[in-house]
């Protein structure tokens, strides 16, 4: 218990909220002096909310997601072989970029994991404050993702240093500032522009673009979309959640999604309705977003 402890008083994320913060307040001033529309008060306020909702659902699932790795860690017949040398930081970068590709895309894509991802896509606006409106009911299901790096040899203390890392790298990514950098930075990292795509609710860029620090898992696996000019990117949902109380925002798809399975009739119907992707219906038009696409 106390090395799970330990590791969790290691996050770096916690100690990166004065950055976050410092960070917010500049662009605040940027949007004010512009007298551009990226913020909206009430809509900053329900981020900020979330965001301490989110701090406290965490503690449990992150406690039994380290105490896991910790478990098979124990087990991992390469422990001891991997140690903190240079080379082992830089493959365990590449493994849990391709980890968090494989979370997120699962977050798109399957409308249990999608019911706790969904508050940080439901603001209407693109900015900082947004960033820190996360996923609270995603937390719950997250930890385990990165188990197998334990399995593999990794320290889960690696694991959650380099979690914080591509956590902190994707701050920066919720803003209008910049529109886009150089080709081969945005041909390799993930970058505002790519990320502005990601949050877009227009059929062309709906679930698109989930990388964490680099875009080439994108790339490589069919789900990269360019953001172009001629089309800008509509913030939010397909489906907006109108409402900015804060346990309607975090935990309404949950229930959305349970009054889908009720309704259901045949328990493979039900079935589809947790673990399919958002917009499948048993008795209605398919809204997901491959068959949006298509048409």
């Amino acid at each position: 218990m106390n090395d799970v402890l330990t590791v969790m008083q290691d996050d770096w994320v916690m100690m990166a909220l004065p950055f976050f913060f410092g960070a917010l307040f500049i662009e605040v001033l940027w949007a004010y002096r512009s007298s551009t529309k990226h913020y909206e008060i009430v809509d900053f306020w329900t981020s900020m909310r979330v965001m301490v909702l989110t701090v406290f659902v965490d503690l449990g699932p992150k406690f039994m997601g380290i105490a896991l790795m910790f478990g098979a860690y124990a087990l991992s017949p390469l422990k001891g072989m991997i140690d903190t040398s240079w080379y082992w930081w830089v493959l365990l970068f590449f493994l849990d970029d391709l980890t968090y590709y494989t979370f997120h895309r699962g977050n798109h894509e399957v409308r249990l994991l999608w019911a706790g991802h969904v508050s940080h896509h439901s603001s209407q606006y693109y900015n900082l404050g947004t960033a820190l409106r996360q996923g609270v009911g995603e937390r719950v299901l997250k930890y385990p993702f990165w188990v197998p790096l334990a399995l593999i040899g990794f320290h889960p203390g690696m694991i959650v240093t380099m979690l914080s890392i591509s956590l902190i790298y994707q701050y920066w990514l919720h803003t209008e500032a910049f529109y886009k950098f150089p080709k081969p930075i945005e041909f390799i990292f993930n970058t505002p522009s790519h990320h502005r795509v990601h949050h877009g609710s227009n059929v062309r860029y709906l679930d698109r673009n989930h990388g964490a620090t680099l875009i080439i898992w994108d790339r490589l696996f069919g789900t990269f979309s360019e953001e172009i000019a001629e089309e800008p990117v509509t913030y939010g949902l397909t489906k907006n959640i109108q409402t900015n109380k804060v346990l309607k925002v975090a935990f309404g798809e949950y229930a959305a999604m349970w009054r889908d399975v009720k309704r259901a009739e045949r328990w493979t119907d039900k079935l589809r309705y947790i673990v399919k992707a958002p917009g499948w219906s048993h008795d209605g038009p398919d809204l997901r977003s491959d068959t949006l696409r298509q048409a």
